[in-house]
């Protein structure tokens, strides 16, 4: 009976816990709402005349991102301006291209929103003229269904995507919310690599465009380090560079504790969905040791390359025959950054990763001159 009042006493306290958390964040998006309402109201009421004849500005703190909005209906711009202010967006919104140009040239924007159909300057020549002058912000065309072709090509002299209108608060925002990710990830892979020697566990909380190299380790061509334990054995896994190239991975094949292996040979092998790839073995000896925990979480093998993700564990057959193949130390660092130039080189449109047939063919099955 006691366990039992107890067990009530643990659900009861947790779900009041989980419901003052819901009201707490619901109060807090509640307050973050008017706030940004309020900046709405007050934005419009001042006057940017000086710097384009048409320029509403709405500014919020810590925004998303800074958008400028052309088109010639006002309308539009009104569920412009009301719609991503509430979703945590800056905007500037202005009712031609000349103008919106002007702006482009003296302010900073992630985003330029062009209407396609407009007197004047119409949106294909927006596109052009931003991508001419702000090569580093990102267009995207406002249509309506008619003229969806004509949005299409718009995106062959530059326009990142395109929204049909009437469109919903939803359809806009998370249109708006997807370019936002789609830059982020852009602005990353343009980000210069950088190489570092350190802590094993310091790979765990690294970016995507830094690499760590764990100090104390050897690194194969390809891409398993291998590190001597005290007791003369030699624990492997996955480098990061291997880990970052690949991506996620729901499966690990693990071989079996007794197994022999040989230098060049299949070692283990990753899956992630109906892609896979397999790892060659670094130095020849027997299995003495597996991760099991892999083949419960293979989120290990990525999240934490160095430590928890390491794959097992050999008895070398002749150790200090082949650790001259493989590299330490600085050594390591040059080489990191060839191998990053050449996966680089083959990446595909718009900076997406090459496939894992790719990376196992050109850097998981090299084997040292």
């Amino acid at each position: 009976m006691t366990a039992v009042l107890v067990l009530l006493l643990f659900v009861g306290f947790a779900l009041i816990d989980y419901g003052l958390r819901v009201l707490h964040r619901r109060g807090a998006e509640k307050r973050l709402r008017l706030e940004r309402e309020s900046v709405l109201h007050t934005s419009l009421k001042l006057d940017f005349t000086n710097e384009a004849p048409s320029l509403k500005r709405v500014e919020v703190p810590d925004p998303r991102a800074r958008i400028l909005a052309v088109d010639d209906e006002p309308i539009v711009l009104d569920s412009f301006r009301k719609i991503l202010v509430l979703g945590g967006f800056s905007v500037d919104t202005v009712e031609n291209g000349p103008e919106a140009l002007g702006l482009v040239q003296r302010r900073d924007y992630d985003f330029v929103f062009t209407d396609l159909k407009m007197p004047g300057m119409d949106g294909q020549e927006v596109v052009k003229a931003v991508r001419h002058l702000r090569p580093d912000v990102d267009i995207a065309v406002i249509t309506g269904y008619a003229s969806i072709e004509s949005a299409v090509e718009t995106m062959q002299h530059g326009a990142m995507d395109f929204v049909e209108k009437p469109f919903t608060e939803d359809e806009l925002l998370s249109f708006a919310s997807r370019l936002v990710i789609r830059r982020q990830a852009r602005l990353e892979a343009l980000l210069e690599p950088t190489v570092h020697i350190t802590a094993s566990e310091v790979a765990e909380a690294t970016r995507a465009h830094e690499y760590c190299v764990p100090g104390g380790a050897f690194l194969s061509e390809g891409h398993v380090w291998a590190r001597i334990e005290p007791d003369g054995s030699v624990r492997l896994g996955v480098d990061d560079f291997a880990r970052k190239a690949l991506g996620p991975v729901d499966g690990v094949e693990l071989p079996a504790p007794g197994d022999r292996v040989v230098v060049g040979e299949r070692l283990f092998g990753v899956r992630h969905g109906e892609d896979h790839a397999t790892f060659s073995a670094p130095v020849s000896g027997s299995i003495v040791e597996v991760n099991s925990e892999l083949s419960r979480n293979a989120r290990r093998l990525v999240h934490s390359p160095y430590e928890a993700g390491w794959v097992c564990r050999i008895e070398p057959s002749d150790l200090d025959g082949e650790l001259k193949a493989l590299r330490i130390g600085a050594p390591v660092v040059s080489w990191y950054h060839e191998e990053l130039k050449r996966l680089r080189a083959t990446d595909g449109e718009e900076g997406a990763r090459p496939t894992w047939g790719v990376l196992e063919r050109d850097f998981l099955h090299r084997t040292a001159a």
